[in-house]
């Protein structure tokens, strides 16, 4: 019988039961991410599973990595630097509230001051996959608190990688009988650890910030899709590997810095696309191997101590971040966002765990706590969010029936309580909708904009969304197919709908969605394939245009005008004579030209 290795079964079993789940979660009503951390647990105690958790926390990094890098081509240094003032007091703080308050649960436990310093440390830092997950669903990472949520996330992993450097060396002040670690050497290894970071950022300045944009120009010019995307893979990782190896700086972070060197590129947005994919598989992979690590007989167990871990993380972190951002007179509503983005533990809670275990300070009690915790606080955190929704949709409601009364700040607070970035619909009528703005979209909008026709354009590339806005065309961005995209395009008063994004699925929401909104709406999509056809049909659409029929159509339609060249000279002559340069070229007519978009 043959065996199946254990990389391919743990990528297989993970990602196969966290899509079943993950289904059965959306169909509740739930997030997604409560059917991967579910599919986690089964996995970790079911046996006859062959996931592997060591393979699992592995192909989990990648997703961070990735996830980190596409942050990072939507974030520039100047963003990153806006935001140090309110960042580094904000992230300290926390770890000033978190820490102690897991050291007194240590103590309670009867645990050594070591173990609860890790901990408590283990409780003071975000998870970067949860916290960037919720700010990208609210459209909310290139707002001024997705900045200032960054920037706090960055300044934590910075803490976190020079705690897990020093760690070890000042293991000896916890242990009653091993010597005080030697001061002089512990300032020698805070000053290496801080020092080969600022190389590293200096070298992504200097080099990084000219060599990774050539790059992936050079790579876009070869044509090759399949090459391209590679190069972006090979960035995103490579740079991380090589930050790791050679700077101490965490994968994480080190694609984040190559992130924003990438981010000033024209490309950028191509890159993000092309990652994303990857991107999202590997991170469903990090939900997953957070489950498998669950033990869940720490509930009966320790109920108490489990209670206070997810309070420490929940209220505590989150009342030190809600007065932190109000201290530096920011509105309720950001502050409340930002409180709740980082009301929980993740990625590097974990490393911590391991790094105290494999140290012989934390106790096995411990860990579970931290596991416990991760997966509890992981499964409120879109809770939290969703009384976020509540509580502002109510004010809303409390300022409307109020308006006449209401003082222009009390409305302009109202608005501010949004905890989703808002999308005004448009006021145009027997306007077109085009949906997407690459190739193809580009070519039908030039063409609308010389008819002198009204044109709404939702597309994901936020350059070329600013951009149209710049030239006097209403533009969105986003992917058009959710909902309150669609509904942003006032399609009841639409001329015409054109669907002209590349992805296959997109497609299919978007005509399915707008077909519901106004059901006698013409519908034109592109497709490229004939399955494609009767998908987009079903869907919906009222026309299919297919780019190789018509390619075709344009070519045949040519052939009978075409006449054939006089077969004179040979080698470059006559080649140039067969493709149209010699006796067409010379004729008193210019060669026609078809104009057909590409797929």
């Amino acid at each position: 019988m043959l065996h199946v290795p254990p990389l391919v079964s743990t990528l297989t079993i993970g990602l196969v039961l966290a899509f079943a789940l993950g289904v059965l979660a959306h169909r509740l009503k739930l997030p997604p991410l409560v059917g991967y951390l579910v599919a986690g647990i089964a996995i970790g105690f079911t046996p006859g599973f062959g996931a592997d958790q060591n393979i699992a926390n592995q192909l989990a990094e990648v997703g961070v990595i990735l996830l980190l890098f596409g942050v990072g081509l939507h974030f520039s240094l100047q963003d990153l630097l806006s935001v140090r003032a309110i960042a580094i007091p904000g992230a300290l703080a926390q770890g000033l509230v978190a820490t102690p308050l897991g050291m007194a649960v240590g103590w309670s436990l009867g645990w050594s001051a070591g173990a609860g310093f890790i901990f408590g440390l283990a409780l003071s830092v975000a998870s970067t996959v949860v916290l960037l997950r919720m700010l990208q669903e609210r459209r909310l990472v290139d707002t001024e608190r997705g900045r200032i949520t960054v920037g706090w996330l960055v300044i934590q992993d910075i803490a976190m990688v020079l705690a897990l450097v020093l760690l070890p060396e000042i293991t000896g002040l916890f242990r009653a009988g091993d010597a005080a670690p030697n001061l002089f050497e512990l300032l020698r290894q805070t000053a290496l650890v801080l020092g080969k970071f600022a190389i590293f950022v200096a070298g992504m300045l200097l080099v990084g910030k000219k060599i990774i944009p050539m790059l992936l120009h050079y790579v876009a010019h070869t044509g090759s899709r399949e090459l391209f995307r590679l190069a972006v893979l090979s960035i995103a990782l490579g740079f991380a590997y090589l930050a790791a190896e050679l700077f101490g700086v965490s994968l994480a972070l080190g694609a984040f810095f190559a992130g924003m060197m990438l981010s000033e590129s024209q490309l950028s947005q191509q890159a993000a696309t092309e990652s994303l994919p990857l991107r999202d598989a590997f991170a469903v992979l990090f939900f997953v191997s957070v489950g498998m690590l669950f033990h869940p007989a720490i509930v009966v167990d320790a109920p108490l101590a489990l209670l206070t871990t997810i309070l420490i993380i929940v209220v505590g972190k989150s009342a030190a971040a809600y007065f932190v951002v109000r201290l530096f007179g920011h509105a309720r509503a950001t502050a409340l966002i930002i409180s709740a983005s980082l009301a929980q533990i993740g990625e590097f809670s974990l490393i911590l765990v391991s790094l105290g275990m494999r140290l012989g300070l934390l106790p096995g009690e411990g860990r579970d706590l931290i596991l416990a915790g991760a997966i509890i606080s992981i499964l409120l955190n879109p809770l939290l969010f969703a009384a976020l929704d509540a509580y502002a949709a109510r004010r809303e409601k409390a300022a409307s029936d109020q308006a006449e009364s209401s003082s222009p700040d009390e409305v302009e607070d109202e608005e501010e309580l949004q905890t989703r970035e808002p999308i005004h619909p448009t006021a145009l009528k027997d306007h077109v909708v085009l949906i997407g703005h690459g190739r193809v979209g580009k070519f039908i909008s030039k063409a609308l904009r010389e008819r002198r026709t009204p044109l709404f354009v939702i597309d994901d590339n936020a350059d070329d969304v600013a951009s149209l806005n710049d030239q006097g065309i209403e533009a969105v961005s986003g992917n058009a197919a959710d909902p309150e995209l669609i509904h942003a395009a006032n399609l009841g008063e639409a001329r015409c709908l054109l669907v002209a994004v590349p992805d296959a699925f997109e497609r299919g929401q978007v005509v399915e969605q707008a077909r519901a909104i106004n059901v006698d709406l013409p519908i034109i999509a592109r497709v490229h394939s004939e399955a494609e056809i009767e998908h987009l049909i079903k869907c919906g659409a009222t026309l299919v245009v297919m780019a190789e029929h018509e390619t075709a159509k344009a070519m045949i339609s040519d052939v009978g005008s075409v006449r054939s060249p006089t077969r004179r000279g040979t080698g470059k002559k006559a080649q140039a004579k067969k493709t149209g340069a010699g006796s067409l070229g010379q004729a008193s007519r210019k060669p026609r030209v078809r104009r057909s978009p590409r797929p």
